[in-house]
């Protein structure tokens, strides 16, 4: 599983032109599943995410965590994360999850998120989504879990 968690202070995700998903200061999670992922690592990769202390605190220093800002989530599925370039110019998706299985996971990882979370937005899965945020910072953090 892979998170490419981007410090914002506003993000959105449009599909069709509506927007579907708004939030303020927070974080903007693309997520990218593989096939061996499962439940358990879902939750350590949400773990570590939350616990991540990369807001800034009265001092300037990146000391603060999410739930510690009053952050919000926006939560967007992305099978590109595990595109793999190694051969030519044309990148395989392979090691990417089967769809029905990472959206089983990525629905998985909203309705943890939302036990934790105030305010948790989403894209929609396998939508051409269009994708705008502010980055704060920048700050952009890449969680793998087969690093962790």
């Amino acid at each position: 599983m892979r998170f490419v968690i981007q410090r914002v202070t506003e993000s959105s995700v449009k599909v069709d032109g509506e927007v579907i998903g708004k939030i303020g200061k927070g974080f903007m999670v693309l997520i990218g599943v593989a096939d061996s992922d499962t439940k358990d690592t879902a939750d350590k990769m949400l773990k570590k995410m939350l616990g991540l202390r990369i807001f800034e605190d009265e001092n300037g220093k990146t000391n603060l965590s999410l739930d510690q800002v009053g952050g919000e989530l926006l939560l967007i599925s992305q099978f590109t994360l595990y595109a793999n370039c190694k051969k030519g110019n044309r990148p395989s998706f392979i090691e990417a999850g089967k769809p029905d299985m990472a959206e089983k996971m990525y629905e998985y990882i909203i309705s943890r998120c939302k036990e934790q979370v105030t305010v948790v937005e989403q894209g929609k899965f396998g939508a051409d989504m269009k994708v705008s945020l502010v980055n704060d910072g920048p700050f952009t953090i890449v969680l793998d879990s087969e690093k962790l």
